[in-house]
């Protein structure tokens, strides 16, 4: 093609969509660093990284971080009622009591005890992993802690846990469950 034979309305013409295909790409580009930006922000960048680790590709990972989200969204998550919470309150001060004659068995209790807030604050408590993802969409704060935990005790089922890592864990444990249980509490009239 020689550039001199077109007109000016030609060269005009391709000009603008050569600007109209720029901005088009552009905007595409500033979507997906926004995009990003709001997904390691909302999941944290720990558990953004680890997403596309497991995905395999950004896209992917940003998409399952998205899926993530609008499962949690259907759930109707909501907080604890005033006796709910006082009733879990209790159970782990009598766990943290318990932790000095059986540290093990005290994990154990704090892994089914955090199970039993997610249930009632309406999270699904399947699997630890879908737990844990479930947990990073409004919690990605204190997930690594609770993964961490988790980790101590598979470890003490194994009977490769110290007694430190099984304090350690119920440290993590504590972090997620202060989170849970601290959001705003509805009445009964509410609840």
């Amino acid at each position: 093609m020689d550039i001199r034979a077109l007109s000016t309305t030609e060269i005009v013409l391709i000009a603008a969509l050569v600007v109209v295909l720029a901005a088009a790409i552009a905007a595409f580009l500033l979507q997906r660093k926004r995009r990003t930006k709001r997904l390691r922000a909302q999941f944290g960048s720990p558990e953004y990284a680890r997403a596309v680790e497991q995905g395999g590709s950004r896209r992917k990972a940003e998409a399952g971080l998205e899926e993530r989200a609008d499962r949690v969204e259907a759930f109707h998550v909501r907080p604890l009622s005033a006796g709910d919470r006082e009733r879990f309150l209790e159970s782990w001060r009598g766990l943290q009591a318990r932790f000095v004659d059986g540290p093990a068995g005290a994990v154990s209790e704090a892994d089914r005890l955090l199970g039993d807030v997610m249930s009632t604050r309406g999270y699904p408590v399947a699997d630890f992993e879908q737990r844990a993802a479930d947990i990073s969409v409004d919690h990605p704060l204190v997930l690594e802690n609770y993964r961490a935990a988790h980790e101590i005790a598979l470890r003490q089922m194994g009977g490769k846990a110290t007694t430190e890592d099984l304090r350690q864990a119920m440290v993590h444990y504590r972090t997620l469950f202060e989170e849970l249980v601290s959001e705003p509490v509805v009445s009964h009239a509410n609840a």
